[in-house]
């Protein structure tokens, strides 16, 4: 398999890039694949919280790019899992501490040594999520189903397909059964009407989620919590696997997304 660099993106802060990252890094490392979970945040840095790393930086990737250190020692191994590594920004400089030819030569260099490369890309559209996303090959969009997030996003889309970069997919965060079913919070058939790309995968509103973060575990570590389930899928679905969408439940046990199967040809 080549190596694919994957850039996990957004327009509004604050919809899950971070926790998408590390979980389906997770994933994929635990299903065998040679991982590096890159934050690409340079300044505002929490990958390395999210995922229990913190106490062991010492380097980070703007480092290696200045020549203070190797790759190798700025890379930081998770003793919980086989293949998976973080590579951290740098906490005390800012965005503008590197450009974008710097970033392709980072993946260029990652390329070599890992089979995913996950880059948790700041949010918004300015110098910092172009620097993040000029080295994919292809991204991830996540966005909450709420329409400020949903128009953000479409803007995100807009410009990585002026970058060329594809498949550009979609993860659903924080999807709250009883608010669709009341009308108070938008559908998956709204959303992907709006952004018109397509479905990689729908994370449930889990408290776990929130928990696992404040502990740097991420879900994926185990499969018992519903979002971890989710970004399982997600996971499996990057690699080819043919994975249906479940049916989501609200609070009275009623179905509200059967019509998802439906509309992506799934059984099951």
């Amino acid at each position: 398999m080549d190596p694919r660099v994957i850039v996990v993106t957004s327009g509004k802060g604050g919809v899950g890039k971070t926790t998408t990252t590390s979980n389906i890094s997770v994933a994929l490392a635990r299903a065998g694949h040679k991982v590096v979970a890159v934050d690409a945040d340079i300044g505002l840095r929490n990958l390395d919280v999210m995922m229990g790393l913190e106490n062991r930086v010492v380097y980070n990737f703007i480092d290696v790019l200045e020549g203070t250190c190797r790759l190798n020692q700025a890379l930081v191994r998770d003793k919980r899992v086989d293949n998976l590594f973080l590579l951290p920004a740098a906490q005390t400089r800012t965005k503008e501490s590197v450009n974008s030819g710097q970033m392709e030569e980072l993946c260029d260099m990652l390329r070599k040594e890992f089979d995913f490369i996950i880059l948790d890309s700041p949010a918004g559209i300015e110098g910092g999520f172009r620097n993040a996303a000029v080295g994919a090959d292809e991204a991830l969009v996540i966005t909450t189903p709420e329409v400020p997030a949903v128009r953000d996003a479409d803007r995100i889309i807009g410009l990585l397909e002026s970058m060329g970069k594809g498949p550009i997919r979609l993860v659903i965060n924080r999807l709250k059964p009883r608010l669709v079913k009341e009308g108070e919070m938008l559908d998956v058939r709204d959303v992907l009407d709006i952004l018109a790309i397509d479905l990689i995968g729908i994370v449930p509103e889990d408290e776990s989620v929130v928990k696992s973060a404040n502990r740097g575990e991420p879900l994926t570590f185990s499969d018992s919590a519903p979002a971890a389930q989710a970004f399982q899928r997600i996971a499996s679905r990057l690699v080819g696997e043919d994975v249906p969408f479940p049916v989501l439940n609200d609070e009275n046990g009623r179905g509200i997304l059967a019509g998802i199967r439906k509309l992506f040809g799934m059984k099951g």
